[in-house]
Order: C-alpha cells, then sequence, then structure tokens
C-alpha cells in the first residue's frame, strides 16, 4: 500500500514540481528590492478597484483619445465609400449611434459597473464552463480590437510623421517599424507610470484635438457658405444619379457596414468605468453614482463624434475634389488637415498635424485601459493566467511585447490591420446588443422589440463585414487560438495552488472539532467519502481495517465535498456544516473542487487547534492522466495525491502539514 503511494509520488514528483517552479517561483532577494515591489504594485488592489478614479468628462478624454481620432479618416472612409452621399450616410451612422449604440451601451452600464462589459452579462446567462468558453472567445475578439487598436493607431501617427512636411527630411525615410515600436514604447511608458498621468495627458490631446478640428470646420463652414452654389451642383449630382431622396437613404443604410467604424469608442467606453469617479456613499456591489456617471461619458462621447462627424462629412466631400480622396491623394486619410492647410494656412495646419500626431500615437491608451481592467477581472479568477496578471505593470509590459511582435509581423502597414479592428470591434458590439436584449427581456415589449431590432442590425453589420474582409477574422481567430491555449495551460499548472480564500464552520462543525481534541487520544481524523453515499458504517470500517485503526484509538469525522460550479477556480469562502447522520459525525460542504476544499479544511483545522489533523482516503482506480483532466476541468480526480501536493505547496514545514494516509 505505502509502496504504492511512493511509487505515485515519484512518477507525479518531477510533474508537480516543475510547474511549481513555473508558476510560483521561490522567494528571492531580487523579490525584495524596490524595483520588484514598484513593478507588482497594487497586484491586490487590482482585483477590486484601480488606485485613481477621476472625474467622468476626464475619463471620457481617455476613451476619446480613440473615438475622436478617427475624425482623421472617418470622412475619408465615408466619401470613397459613398461619394457625395456621405453627408446622408454619415447622418446614418449617427443615428445608429444615438438610437442603437448609446441605449445598448446604457445598459451595458448598469449590468456591468466594475468595467467587465458585455462579456459578463453573457457568462451570467450561460454559466459553467460554457460560459467560460464564450468568455474567453469574446475575449480573444477584445484582444484583437484592443490591440490593433493600440498598433494601428501607433502606425498611422508613424504615417502621419513620414510624410508630413513638418518632420525633418532625414526622417522620411527611417523605417516605419522603427518608428512605431519607439511610439509603442512611450505609450507603454505612460502606463507605467499610472493611470493618473494617462487620464491627464489624453486630456491635454483631446482638448487641443477638438478645438483645432472646430476651427477647421468653422472656417470651412464659412466657406461653403460663400460659396452656396456648390450644394446645388451636389444635390443636382445626386438627383442624376438616384431617382428620388428615399432611395438616397436606403442606399446610405446599406453603406452603414462601410462607415460602423465610427461606433468604435463605445466598448472601451465601458471597459474603464472602474476609473470613472461614483459618489462616496455608492454601493460596492452596484455603484448608482459611477453608472449615472459613466452614462454622462458615453453620452457626452457620442453627442460630441456626431456633431463632428455631420459637419466634417458636408465640409470634406463638397470641398475636396473626388480624386484626392484615392490612394496617394492629399486628402486620402487626412481630408481635415487638408481643408486646415487649405483654409487656414500651412503654420495652422502644421498645428493641426502634430495634434492629428498625438491623438493617433496616445489613442492606443483607451485600448490599454480596456486591457488592464478586463484582464484582471477574468483570466486570474480562471486560473487562466498567472498572479502577476492582477498587477498593472506587468500587464502593461507584457502588452507591449505583444503590440511589438504585431506591428512587426504587419510591418506597421494601417491598412492591413484594419480588417482586424473592424472585426474585433464589431463582435464586442454585437455581443453588447445581444447582451443588452436578453436583459430587457422582461421589460415593456417595446424595449423587447427595440432591441430585437438593434441585435439585427449589428448582427447584419458584422456579417457584411465579415464576407467583404475576412482576413479580420482569421487574425481574430489567432487570438483566440492562442489566448484558448495559453489560458488551459495556465489553469493546468497553477492546479495545484490552494484556491479557497478562508474557511468558516458552523456551530456543530466547530463541536465536533473541538470534542475530537478534547477526547484523550486527542487525534482529528477527516475520513473523505462521497456525499452520495450513505453507508458510513461500511466505510468507516474498511478504514478501519486498512489503516489498523481500533475504536479505542479514536473515531473519524467524515468529510463531504458537493461540486458546484467546477469551471470557477478560486472559491473566496468554504461554508462548512455540520450534522449528525445515523449516528455519524458528518461534514458537508460545497466547493468547485474536491482536493482543495479538503486541504482548506485541514490548514484550518490545524490553524484552530495547533494539531496537525489526520485525513484518510482511497485510491481511485483509472489512469493518473485521465484523473488529473477530470480534476483541471470538473473539479475530481485522484484526490489524495493532489490533497497532499496542494498541501506540500502550501505548507513547506512538513512538521506542520497536515498527513494524508491513503488505502
Amino acid at each position: 500500500m505505502r509502496a504504492g503511494l511512493k511509487r505515485w509520488e515519484a512518477g507525479s514528483k518531477v510533474c508537480f514540481e516543475f510547474v511549481q517552479k513555473i508558476d510560483s517561483p521561490p522567494v528571492s532577494k531580487k523579490q525584495t528590492t524596490e524595483f520588484s515591489k514598484w513593478l507588482m504594485k497594487g497586484a491586490k488592489a487590482n482585483t477590486a478597484e484601480p488606485a485613481h478614479q477621476d472625474s467622468w468628462w476626464k475619463v471620457m478624454c481617455l476613451t476619446g483619445v480613440d473615438y475622436f481620432s478617427t475624425l482623421g479618416y472617418q470622412p475619408g472612409i465615408a466619401f470613397l465609400a459613398a461619394g457625395l452621399l456621405s453627408p446622408l450616410a454619415t447622418l446614418v451612422l449617427v443615428l445608429m449611434t444615438l438610437a442603437a449604440a448609446l441605449p445598448t451601451y446604457f445598459v451595458v452600464a448598469s449590468e456591468s459597473p466594475h468595467g467587465q462589459g458585455s462579456v459578463s452579462m453573457l457568462e451570467r446567462l450561460l454559466g459553467g464552463w460554457q460560459g467560460k468558453a464564450v468568455v474567453l472567445i469574446l475575449l480573444g475578439f477584445a484582444a484583437t480590437a484592443f490591440i490593433i487598436t493600440i498598433t494601428l493607431s501607433a502606425a498611422d501617427a508613424t504615417a502621419h510623421i513620414i510624410e508630413s512636411p513638418v518632420i525633418p527630411v532625414w526622417l522620411h525615410n527611417k523605417d516605419r517599424v522603427l518608428v512605431t515600436l519607439l511610439l509603442l514604447s512611450l505609450l507603454s511608458g505612460v502606463f507605467l507610470k499610472g493611470f493618473r498621468e494617462a487620464i491627464g495627458v489624453a486630456a491635454v490631446i483631446v482638448a487641443v484635438y477638438l478645438s483645432l478640428n472646430a476651427y477647421v470646420l468653422f472656417v470651412s463652414g464659412q466657406h461653403l457658405m460663400d460659396n452656396a452654389h456648390v450644394f446645388e451642383e451636389a444635390w443636382q449630382s445626386l438627383l442624376n444619379r438616384y431617382h428620388s431622396p428615399m432611395e438616397m437613404f436606403l442606399v446610405s443604410m446599406l453603406l452603414f457596414p462601410k462607415l460602423a467604424l465610427g461606433l468604435s469608442g463605445f466598448e472601451t467606453g465601458v471597459a474603464v468605468m472602474p476609473l470613472v469617479k461614483g459618489l462616496p456613499h455608492d454601493d460596492p456591489k452596484h455603484p448608482a453614482g459611477r453608472i449615472k456617471n459613466s452614462k454622462k461619458l458615453l453620452a457626452a462621447a457620442a453627442i460630441i463624434m456626431c456633431f463632428y462627424l455631420t459637419f466634417s462629412s458636408i465640409t470634406t466631400s463638397l470641398l475636396i475634389p473626388p480624386e484626392l480622396f484615392a490612394e496617394g491623394g492629399e486628402a486620402n486619410g487626412r481630408a481635415l488637415s487638408y481643408l486646415c492647410h487649405k483654409y487656414c494656412g500651412h503654420l495652422v495646419g502644421s498645428i493641426y498635424d502634430l495634434s492629428t500626431i498625438s491623438i493617433l500615437w496616445f489613442a492606443g491608451a483607451s485600448a490599454i485601459a480596456g486591457l488592464l481592467t478586463l484582464v484582471p477581472k477574468y483570466l486570474p479568477r480562471y486560473g487562466m493566467a498567472p498572479d502577476w496578471a492582477l498587477a498593472t505593470r506587468p500587464l502593461v509590459i507584457f502588452f507591449f511585447i505583444v503590440e511589438a511582435a504585431v506591428t512587426i509581423m504587419f510591418k506597421a502597414n494601417v491598412d492591413a490591420q484594419a480588417g482586424a479592428y473592424a472585426t474585433g470591434v464589431l463582435v464586442l458590439m454585437t455581443s453588447a446588443a445581444i447582451a443588452a436584449t436578453v436583459s430587457m427581456w422582461n421589460r415593456n415589449w417595446l424595449f423587447r422589440i427595440a432591441f430585437i431590432v438593434i441585435s439585427g442590425i449589428f448582427i447584419y453589420t458584422l456579417s457584411a463585414n465579415t464576407l467583404q474582409n475576412s482576413e479580420g477574422l482569421q487574425i481574430a481567430s489567432f487570438f483566440i487560438v492562442a489566448i484558448l491555449a495559453s489560458s488551459l495551460i495556465s489553469r493546468a499548472i497553477r492546479s495545484t495552488e490552494l484556491r479557497i480564500s478562508s474557511v468558516k464552520l458552523d456551530e456543530t462543525a466547530e463541536k465536533f472539532i473541538d470534542e475530537a481534541t478534547s477526547k484523550h487520544w486527542g487525534e482529528i481524523r477527516i475520513l473523505a467519502h462521497r456525499p452520495d453515499d450513505i453507508n458510513y458504517g461500511v466505510k468507516e470500517e474498511w478504514a478501519r481495517h486498512v489503516h489498523s485503526i481500533q475504536h479505542p484509538e479514536g473515531d473519524f469525522i467524515f468529510f463531504e465535498v458537493t461540486t458546484d460550479d467546477t469551471s470557477e477556480f478560486i472559491d473566496e469562502c468554504l461554508e462548512v456544516k455540520g450534522q449528525v447522520i445515523n449516528g455519524y459525525q458528518v461534514l458537508k460542504c460545497t466547493s468547485s473542487a474536491v482536493p482543495n476544499a479538503l486541504a482548506a479544511l485541514l490548514l484550518y483545522i490545524r490553524d484552530r487547534t495547533h494539531k496537525v489533523p489526520h485525513a484518510y482516503l482511497g485510491w481511485t482506480e483509472g489512469h493518473p492522466i485521465t484523473y488529473i483532466v477530470k480534476y483541471v476541468f470538473l473539479g475530481e480526480g485522484e484526490t489524495a495525491p493532489l490533497t497532499r501536493e496542494i498541501l506540500r505547496s502550501t505548507e513547506p514545514d512538513s512538521k506542520r502539514r497536515p498527513l494524508i494516509h491513503v488505502g
């Protein structure tokens, strides 16, 4: 019997110790250095709320660096897609923003005030491993949208730097990849400093950029008023092509998928909700003040963007010759910049270009903030990321490595990344619309119909975009596979951690422990037992026979674990209840994993009684690898060796470690 235990342990020792070395490196002097403390600062706080919170309008600027930066290229996208019809097509985009996206994300903000977004709503709806799988897939799309937002914006800023006339000539021939990597490193450096600094930089950049755009639109609008014949010529040109205004509107609606990137700021808007300051008396679970202020953030950003999109589409489509929008044209990707140089002078135009470069460089800040909110909320809780993922700075460094790899892979090419960006954004918005529909299902039937229509529109938009650009789905699939693979490996590596934060025994259970310690033998013997088996006498006689324990030597306390949601990794509190069943003392609890529950109980008993408890278990028939897989995914397996390994990794002192007996 003991030889069998030794053989199993010898076979698993190398694997378990390797796992522990990877995920729980031994404490060294380096870990106590100031750098290490600085790097891991806020690791526990990040599981709840960020250290810094600010006014909603300042946080709006952090999300706005991405949302508002689309003004640099959205007018050009609209004209290339719709021609002179672009103002009407943009009006459809504005209607979708205010009547579809904004109500959807109002619901999301109310349902997930801690920044989890629509992902958490779908997780609650599905539950278990099914919910976890959906979450991981959506996190893959979120990673696609956010990472590509960062790399694409930096690459676009690089293009403006290299092509701008205000930049020294010697920079024009510099490698785009190197310049983009430099911009990404500077952006990451801001977040290594802290969220306060990121919000401050964003507020300055957004204020300058929106002010310059307002000035450009005002001057361009004056020029249009002075040349009213431009309106008449454009209208006549549209009437020559379309039979009626209704036909124009219908065509504009069909063109919506090509302009849908103008909605890209909403997902990051809810992702950064933890940064929004609420009210002092807010309920931590449902902070009404933060939700209200976050809705102000979303509404203000949407209204500001709609204003700029509407007037920019009118001025650019009427004042810029069509051929200049084409690839290689002076207005390609920089329509408002072209108008600024033309009507405001090259000095103001150069300032505008520098402002555009700044906001494009910092546009990834909202995506980084979103990632820093989403990842700690999910992956560590699932056991699918190491503990350092709870700290901001290690995550910033990790994301920078990923961003650098993506930039090198796509050679800092903006067009090559655009498809993946659109796919990621539209998948998240579609999931948000579906989650909002489910949330509003039991409300007034008008709400139900409205959100069904909204979901249908987003599903159509996503489908049309995917059919037109399958490369985006392929890139997103790579991120999904990478997240799924790394998450499952991480969960397997962390499987021998003690995943229970605290243990609470009721009065009866405490009485059982006290009685065991007060009797003359003084030993606490825990006998593991399946909850669906009522033959306690048979199990006790088996244990006494196998382990040679006579009745005068002591009694057993039975311990039964009922598994609930085995997909969960961490149990905050293990609640143990005591019952007397047919004269036998039985401890009952519910947990996501049997070995972890047993290990946590044994450690609790040791700390409470200052005596080392004994646990008695039987071998499970079957292949060890099969039971390891069952344990990782179903919470049950070869309980005896797994419990011992959890105890060994938690308590290095063998003299204080609870004893496991197997027969």
